[in-house]
């Protein structure tokens, strides 16, 4: 699988390689750069009071791990097809989980334009859907596995408390620009930057809608700077991905003095490089919300 990821195309070129994997007769992505490995089952050691997702934990060369039953998460029945089931070991959040699913399928490369952001009829607000892929007849769904640990773990996600510990802290009326496609991550972050003082905040859902908020102020006044102080972005979004944003802003000779963080849960020491390939000031992974606020102060005050 790691041997996979040298064919990955260049940072910003807003594309993604997927890992498709079935649950019932329902087809899910999960991006590539999640995926440390694809393992046969192997056997689990039960945790009493555990969440109900939750199968138990697994060794994995000397390392204990959790494996999350993507049926039960998902709310479908658990088929035990045994010859074809698999565990997806993935790295995210700066933590390691394992999720069990009834069998994995293919690879496709494909482009954030590709994925549609579902909508409020069907997916309603409990739903980990956060985009959908159409190939051909079939649809691919993009899952929220940052959202699926949250809600199991609620500890592991972004907390008001690691801003809180930073003391008493002033309002500032900086513009900050921040692109994210997760609902729940948009409301933790407008709270917890509140909570830092930052409370002048214009969120996305996608790298391209923030892309085209920032070229229409561009319009208006050729001193991007007086308008807008930083970008925050996330890197996997529908209609383009936060490396693209990133790409795109530093190539735009007005927008390009404009400070871009990105805050995600893919910044890895493997992958620190793409974001510096696209020129962003700095990367932060989730959860470590006080490390961005930290960052943002050290940008625009």
């Amino acid at each position: 699988m790691n041997d996979h990821k040298g064919i990955l195309l260049e940072s910003g070129t807003n594309e993604l390689e997927i890992v498709e994997f079935q649950v019932g007769s329902s087809k899910f992505g999960i991006n590539v750069i999640k995926v440390k490995e694809i393992i046969q089952p192997i056997p689990v050691t039960f945790i009493p009071h555990a969440h109900p997702h939750v199968e138990g934990i697994v060794q994995l060369r000397g390392e204990v791990l959790p494996v999350v039953s993507m049926a039960r998460v998902l709310g479908l029945p658990e088929l035990n097809k045994k010859d074809q089931e698999k565990y997806i070991v993935t790295e995210f959040n700066k933590q390691r989980v394992v999720f069990h699913v009834d069998n994995v399928t293919q690879i496709h490369r494909i482009s954030w334009e590709q994925i549609e952001k579902p909508s409020d009829i069907y997916q309603g607000g409990t739903s980990h859907v956060i985009g959908v892929i159409k190939r051909g007849d079939e649809m691919v769904l993009l899952l929220d596995y940052e959202r699926i640990i949250v809600d199991i773990s609620p500890g592991s996600g972004i907390s008001i408390e690691s801003v809180k510990k930073l003391g008493e802290r002033e309002r500032s009326n900086k513009k900050i620009v921040i692109a994210e496609d997760s609902p729940l991550l948009r409301k933790l972050l407008h709270d917890t930057l509140h909570e830092a003082g930052y409370v002048n905040l214009d969120f996305f859902e996608n790298g391209k809608d923030a892309l085209a908020y920032l070229e229409s102020l561009e319009k208006e006044s050729s001193n991007i700077a007086e308008q807008v102080q930083i970008v925050v972005t996330d890197i996997e979004m529908p209609q383009m991905d936060g490396h693209a944003l990133t790409r795109k802003i530093k190539e735009d000779s007005n927008l390009a003095k404009l400070p871009v963080l990105i805050f995600s849960s893919l910044i890895t020491d493997d992958l620190r490089h793409k974001g510096d390939q696209v020129g962003a000031e700095d990367q932060i992974s989730k959860p470590e919300i006080a490390e961005l606020v930290l960052k943002i102060d050290q940008y625009i005050l």
